[in-house]
């Protein structure tokens, strides 16, 4: 009896250290979680989010990505997120294009797995998506390995932008589109930007997620009057259509005008000035699923509306954001030839872009969802700053965009250029559709993203720690 107890006795301690060890590497992992992107950490805001709101409930952020644009001051600021940058491939184009995907995919995969598992262990890796190819493999790979679990938060699905530019039925798209399926069902919870997206993956895909929408963070709000002052300032110093119309002899009067305000000499305060431009902007990545032509055609309307002797502003019109197809629409900016409307297109940093949001008369949203599931993120910004929007149609915009109550919707650029002509006749006038919009969205009250992200996505942390 004593020899049969000796040996299970044994096996038993063999099997208390072993459970001993695994309890004690997934502690090691407890507290901590990966937020990754295979893409430009500063053009990554609901990334940016993710981290700062983990980060705000004690967790100890990886946050993976490129960094080729600095991320949001908030974010580098913080103790609790250390930034884990991803070398970016370059140099491909010269190779025909399917040797081009088939080497960036493997070396990528090779390089994001080998970042992966060198960070401290995770017990959750948080991956938006797209770009999933090779990203949620990988992730995937290196959940197995860490013992983590993997959360996808979809905004869109890659094989689609990728359609844009080959074609849908194209062998490239429907192997992305397969990958996307297979191992997106690999997934231990799944996010969501839009209900139409929810409902389309798990019929497509047999995928439940939970839909989070994007919400604005708590620095996008309208921009008091001396900043916006300060903010065109700066801004003049880079860029012409921010400097005053009229330029005057008095030196130091000119260092305190710009296009849009001036200090009064009296009382010191910042006025606008009547007379003064409308400020029009839109942000952009520069990428097939926005057509800027559509602006440019309905601002060349709106300058024939004014030469035909309609009451009407001239117009700043400030496209930001960085992207491939920038210098082909710069070289057709440069083409118009414009008397009432200039055109800048500049990179903000990351604390200016909600500033100059919170100081324009309106906003323009040209993007068309490839999938027509996702949202627009530059229209929730734009809200969070009280400012209405023209948006071109898509599917689901009417999850965000409430067609004359926040703002427009319009299907081309004739119809933009007549909304625009609605929205500024008589402007800067309090009586008008513009001042209307801005109201109901000033008494809307809109979820913030911190509030609605510890309503959604906190739950399931907290389940599972």
């Amino acid at each position: 009896m004593a020899a049969l107890l000796v040996p299970l006795l044994l096996l038993a301690a063999l099997g208390a250290a072993a459970l001993a060890l695994l309890w004690r590497r997934a502690a090691r992992g407890a507290g901590r979680v990966c937020v990754a992107v295979l893409g430009d950490l500063g053009r990554s805001p609901r990334v940016q989010y993710h981290a700062l709101a983990l980060a705000r409930h004690g967790r100890r952020v990886a946050l993976l990505g490129f960094v080729q644009s600095r991320p949001h001051r908030d974010v580098l600021q913080n103790d609790e997120i250390r930034l884990v940058p991803v070398a970016e491939i370059r140099g491909l184009a010269a190779l025909p294009m399917l040797f081009q995907y088939v080497v960036k995919v493997l070396v990528q995969a090779v390089q994001l797995l080998y970042t992966m598992l060198k960070i401290e262990q995770p017990s959750y890796i948080l991956l938006q998506n797209p770009p999933g190819l090779p990203s949620i493999a990988v992730a995937w790979v290196a959940c197995l390995f860490w013992r983590s679990k993997l959360i996808i938060d979809w905004h869109n699905y890659g094989y689609t932008l990728m359609g844009l530019k080959h074609g849908r039925n194209h062998p490239l798209v429907q192997i992305a589109k397969w990958y996307e399926k297979f191992f997106g069902r690999l997934a231990d919870y799944n996010l969501c930007v839009t209900n139409a997206m929810r409902e389309d993956l798990w019929v497509n895909c047999g995928i439940r997620a939970v839909t989070l929408y994007d919400r604005p963070a708590s620095y996008f709000k309208e921009t008091p009057l001396e900043l916006q002052h300060h903010l065109y300032l700066k801004l003049a110093k880079d860029y012409e259509p921010f400097k005053p119309r009229y330029v005057t002899e008095c030196v130091g009067l000119d260092a305190k005008r710009s296009a849009f305000t001036e200090v009064d000499e009296k009382t010191g305060r910042v006025l606008k000035p009547r007379g003064r431009p409308a400020l029009l902007i839109s942000s952009t990545s520069w990428t097939e699923d926005e057509d800027f032509s559509v602006l440019l055609k309905a601002l060349e309307v709106y300058e024939q509306y004014i030469d035909g002797g309609a009451e009407l502003p001239s117009l700043v019109c400030v496209i930001t954001g960085k992207g491939p197809l920038k210098d082909y629409y710069n070289g057709l900016i440069n083409k118009l030839h414009l008397k009432h409307i200039q055109i800048c297109t500049p990179w903000l940093e990351a604390e200016d872009y909600p500033l100059l949001l919170g100081s324009a008369d309106l906003g323009v949203c040209l993007h068309k969802s490839s999938s027509g599931l996702d949202l627009p993120m530059k229209v929730v910004d734009m809200f969070g700053c009280c400012l209405p929007v023209c948006a071109i149609y898509f599917e689901c915009l009417h999850e965000l965009v409430k067609h004359d109550e926040n703002g427009l919707i319009f299907r081309d650029w004739n119809e933009l250029a007549e909304q625009l002509k609605m929205l500024f006749l008589g402007f800067p006038t309090l009586e008008g559709k513009l001042h209307s919009y801005r109201e109901n969205l000033r008494a809307s009250k809109q979820l913030r993203w911190d509030e609605s992200w510890d309503q959604t996505v906190l739950p399931l942390f907290r389940q599972n720690d």
